[in-house]
């Protein structure tokens, strides 16, 4: 909390995206998880609040529709959520929106659905698919998928997420007390595709290998992001396959390199 305080000192706006990503972490360390994601949000609240900031805005996640079958996903349609690391988000926005009201706070939380793009670390326990899938397919190997890779999500390149955090924070808005935002593309791709796709761009025949599911994995994903258009005036650019090859190109400098 003394570091967060420091960090609002003569700050007028707050982003909070940091947090302790991966769902099998959650599972393996949810004490972790919440330390970090719930505990710590509410620590960049209190210091936001103390600061009198004009307005934060934070990272959910899509992982908050839990159980929800209902596609696309819409903001007030949720399910059970299946792991400790989504327990921990719909955590964050049950404490946005009651700060909000409280302390009439202006508190904007963006829904992430699967951002991708360069700098994204293929190393590690918990890397994301998309870095591991082009690690390996770089180097001639086969991507690992979980389960069947009929599984579906709406992968978001970076450069849509930076949009929504500038529309969500600068947007003349009416009434931000603790809303939540899908930030998305509205489009998805199955696993499968995914690696046809970058078969396709990186000019490889490399098969994938299947092995488990994982546990707390949600099947399929996709958002409505019509209430993003509207309010925000959030506008994806950037669809799967120009993010695959703009990321493409960032790991290729680094094998080169």
């Amino acid at each position: 909390i003394d570091d967060c305080h420091k960090a609002c000192t003569d700050i007028d706006h707050v982003f909070h995206d940091a947090a302790l990503g991966s769902v099998p972490r959650s599972i393996k360390n949810p004490i972790a998880t919440h330390n970090v994601n719930a505990s710590g949000f509410i620590n960049v609240l209190i210091a936001a609040r103390d600061a009198k900031v004009k307005r934060v805005v934070y990272a959910s996640s899509s992982s908050v529709y839990g159980d929800s079958k209902v596609l696309p996903k819409v903001e007030d349609q949720i399910g059970k959520q299946l792991s400790p690391y989504a327990v921990s988000k719909i955590t964050n926005e049950l404490y946005g929106e009651i700060f909000a009201k409280t302390y009439q706070m202006e508190i904007v939380g963006l829904r992430y659905f699967n951002i991708f793009g360069p700098r994204q670390n293929p190393q590690g326990e918990y890397a994301a698919a998309i870095p591991l899938f082009i690690n390996a397919l770089l180097k001639g190997e086969s991507p690992m998928i979980n389960g069947d890779g009929e599984q579906t999500r709406d992968f978001t390149f970076v450069e849509n997420a930076v949009q929504a955090n500038i529309r969500a924070m600068f947007s003349e808005l009416k009434n931000v007390q603790g809303d939540v935002f899908n930030i998305a593309v509205g489009e998805r791709v199955s696993l499968n595709q995914l690696i046809d796709i970058l078969r396709k761009l990186i000019g490889t025949d490399v098969k994938q290998a299947y092995r488990a599911d994982r546990p707390g994995d949600v099947r399929d994903s996709l958002a409505d992001i019509s209430k993003a258009k509207l309010i925000l005036g959030y506008a994806p650019k950037v669809k799967i396959e120009e993010g695959l090859s703009h990321t493409l190109d960032w790991f290729k400098k680094q094998y080169s390199n």
